[in-house]
């Protein structure tokens, strides 16, 4: 496993990382979302997309040409929807009372600021499993 790495062969196992990594973080933004009650219908996008962030990974395993069309599609569109939360999520703190000028109670109290960025990840993983080789 170490020598596919070294050699940039790890397109398999990054598939299947990225697949764990969707549902596991859909999973998470579903019950961060849920105590907000869905209050914009935005919350539903990554809680949609992980099951299909996983269903790309999980193609990807299994085969080559999803790994290389399918799943770059699929994370780049996790990774622009992770974007897109950032901006949610600063947009809500602004709202709080106080805005950002009472920073680090909203930032306590409101929604998570970074927290938008760590769905990115997996979107980033599923990206360069794509770029890497396949393993033998």
């Amino acid at each position: 496993m170490v020598r596919n790495v070294e050699t940039g062969r790890f397109e398999r196992s990054l598939s299947a990382l990225t697949a764990v990594g969707a549902v596991v973080t859909a999973g998470e933004i579903y019950f961060e979302h849920d105590k907000a009650s869905f209050g914009n219908k935005w919350m539903w996008v990554p809680v949609v997309l992980g099951p299909v962030g996983a269903a790309a990974g999980i193609a990807g395993f299994f085969s080559q040409r999803a790994a290389k069309t399918l799943l770059p599609i699929a994370s780049l569109t996790i990774i622009a929807n992770g974007v897109q939360g950032t901006y949610l999520h600063a947009r809500g703190i602004g709202q709080k009372p106080g805005g950002w000028r009472n920073l680090r109670y909203n930032l306590e109290m409101g929604p998570p600021l970074l927290a938008p960025l760590l769905v990115t990840m997996v979107g980033g993983m599923g990206v360069l499993a794509a770029i890497l080789r396949r393993e033998k």
